[in-house]
């Protein structure tokens, strides 16, 4: 499922509006041609950081590591070390102690999400082909989440599923859209992960279904086949070293039928 963020200025980046995505990576090189043969990503290097550019905006960063946890959503914060040590007042964990700018954490259901504090005139580029578009916490225990996230950035809380076949809700910051946070059903091998899944969004001139042709012809492999949601066409696929991601064009909303209304979400995580 897949709700697409009603606020191009991404809620004027107030506190828990999603700011910034980045991948670890260990081969940089072969991480850059994949993503520039799929989306047409061109890279500034800033201060030594490859940063992924698309229409002239920054839209993720390629970050030189020897692990991680593949694409990671960062939320605007504005104060890095304050918001750590809120998560582990709330019954979370510090995964990397905040330094001035940001901190990575994990909330009590287990799903690691970044937090960085980011200036007034900080670019984020979420238009166009290869853009993020959406994100969403997927994990066993909706409640508790939303609860934490409530206390921690201040979200409103919307239900959208009827909280039992499909438990799906959206957070919201002034009104705006942001975020989705799915309780993992029958689908999901039990031992799924709590995990975030980052959007891109497809352009209509090219389409979800040959972007998930051309993981294939990347080396990547699609996990989840393309399919239509009231919100544009989505598939699921992991890149040539297995970092999953989503890709969704929202020209192409489909309204559900009454059949497929709570029916099992496909994981993406089960081969």
């Amino acid at each position: 499922m897949s709700i697409v963020p009603n606020s191009p200025a991404l809620a004027e980046l107030h506190h828990g509006a999603p700011c910034w995505v980045e991948l670890p990576v260990v081969d940089a090189r072969a991480a850059v041609d994949f993503y520039t043969g799929l989306f047409g990503w061109t890279y500034a290097d800033v201060h030594g950081r490859t940063i992924a550019v698309v229409d002239g905006l920054p839209v993720a960063e390629l970050v030189s590591a020897d692990g991680g946890f593949g694409w990671t959503l960062y939320l605007n914060t504005p104060h890095a070390r304050a918001t750590a040590e809120k998560v582990h007042a709330l019954g979370g964990h510090v995964l990397r102690e905040p330094d001035e700018v940001s901190t990575l954490v994990a909330d009590p259901t287990g799903g690691v999400v970044g937090f960085r504090h980011v200036p007034q005139d900080w670019l984020f580029g979420t238009d166009g082909h290869g853009a993020y578009a959406w994100a969403e916490l997927n994990t066993w225990d909706g409640a508790v989440a939303d609860e934490f996230f409530r206390e921690l950035c201040g979200f409103e809380i919307t239900q959208i599923g009827d909280g039992h076949a499909v438990d799906y809700t959206i957070w919201g910051v002034e009104g705006h859209t942001v975020l989705g946070r799915q309780r993992m059903g029958r689908a999901f091998p039990s031992d799924t992960p709590a995990h975030w899944m980052v959007y891109f969004t497809a352009a209509p001139e090219i389409g979800t279904d040959s972007v998930a042709s051309r993981v294939l012809e990347l080396g990547g492999r699609i996990t989840v086949e393309p399919y239509d949601t009231p919100y544009g066409r989505v598939t699921v696929v992991a890149d040539h070293v297995g970092s999953v991601f989503s890709v969704i064009d929202p020209s192409r909303a489909v309204p559900l039928s009454d059949q497929e209304i709570g029916a099992p979400v496909d994981d993406p995580y089960d081969d």
